[in-house]
């Protein structure tokens, strides 16, 4: 019963917190039912601060140092109790330890495509990802206004609202920045200081500092990404649409000869060269379907674009270009002298 006595008169007289690198934000101090020694010894390492908190409210906060226990280090605590200038008892406080170093490689990305404003295309769903880092830098709104009176608060505990926080405001950073979506991925480091611009405000409301962020990779949807791809390819040859369908045509050859190869025949090749000059001017047709769709206008229904198809004529460039790839055919063994004359004879009736 002595030894029990005894116990429960031990005071604290040193407080310090030895971090152990588990990832840990705010830590309590065990006080429990012993009291602190008045005149005792507080150590705030670098990279940490300390809080007294008394009866619930927030009263002395230290940074970084070495601290005698008195009622000149404690002029807020020693305010709330209403301690006179000779007070020298234990007393009682719980004591918050906050670790301010940066907790880096925190990550961020979108699990849903995220809805953005584009000046080249309008509503644009895109996804992103990247890296972000920040600290405690002010422990007393950070301790009213997330880690509460628990043991412990950890960076995990946190990371999913810091993520959420930092997808919201993605369509302001694209905004901010005015980079248009083309442009995004060769200005990753402009649009991740836009990013971290719009988002910080919303960080020091919890305490913290946003001290840095990363865009790794942006990118849209694979839907809109081939409809983007299309444009890239309208783009390379100056927007000259009889200049994309040769492009688009020399592109088809190859995979028709492939077809032949692996077991179409002589005349699968033949059937499909044959009906070349149909698609270029279908192609024309549906290649301004695409144009129009992405400036916004209307597409024209695939029968009408049937009926326009046929008539349209069959420019002799677009004849020459399908005539050399043709012969390139020829050349290699995969078409017939024969099938190359039938060919050849369709085609030049087209120019008549």
């Amino acid at each position: 019963m002595a030894l029990m006595d005894f116990i429960k008169k031990q005071f604290i007289d040193i407080l310090e917190w030895v971090e152990e690198g588990d990832g840990t934000l705010a830590w309590r101090f065990p006080v429990a039912d012993r009291e602190i020694q008045y005149g005792g010894s507080l150590t705030v390492r670098e990279s940490q601060m300390a809080v007294f908190v008394n009866e619930g409210k927030v009263a002395d906060v230290f940074g970084p140092g070495r601290y005698t226990l008195t009622t000149q280090t404690l002029p807020v605590l020693t305010y709330l109790q209403n301690w006179d200038k000779l007070f020298k008892s234990p007393f009682k406080s719980d004591v918050y330890f906050f670790s301010t170093r940066q907790q880096v490689d925190q990550r961020w990305g979108t699990t849903q495509p995220v809805t953005i404003r584009d000046k080249d295309f309008g509503a644009v769903r895109l996804r992103a990802f990247g890296n972000y880092s920040y600290r405690v830098a002010d422990p007393k709104l950070f301790h009213t206004e997330i880690s509460g009176t628990r043991e412990r608060y950890t960076v995990a505990e946190l990371d999913g609202q810091l993520r959420a926080l930092m997808l919201q405001h993605i369509s302001d950073a694209v905004a901010s920045s005015g980079v248009p979506f083309l442009d995004l991925a060769a200005n990753q480091v402009e649009f991740a200081e836009q990013l971290k611009n719009v988002t910080a405000p919303a960080f020091e409301k919890l305490g913290l500092k946003l001290e840095g962020v990363t865009v790794q990779n942006v990118s849209l949807p694979e839907e809109l990404q081939k409809i983007l791809d299309q444009k890239i390819g309208m783009g390379m040859v100056g927007g000259d649409m009889g200049k994309f369908m040769q492009y688009q045509t020399a592109q088809a050859i190859p995979k028709f000869a492939e077809g032949a190869a692996a077991g179409g025949g002589g005349s699968g090749i033949a059937g499909d060269a044959m009906g070349l000059g149909a698609g270029v001017a279908l192609g024309q047709v549906l290649a301004q379907n695409l144009a129009q769709g992405l400036q916004g206008g209307n597409a024209v229904p695939p029968a009408q674009a049937a009926a326009a198809a046929a008539s349209v004529g069959v420019k002799p460039e677009d004849v020459m270009a399908t005539l050399e790839k043709l012969g390139d055919l020829k050349a290699k063994g995969i078409l017939t002298q024969e099938e190359f004359d039938a060919k050849k004879a369709e085609l030049l009736k087209k120019l008549v």
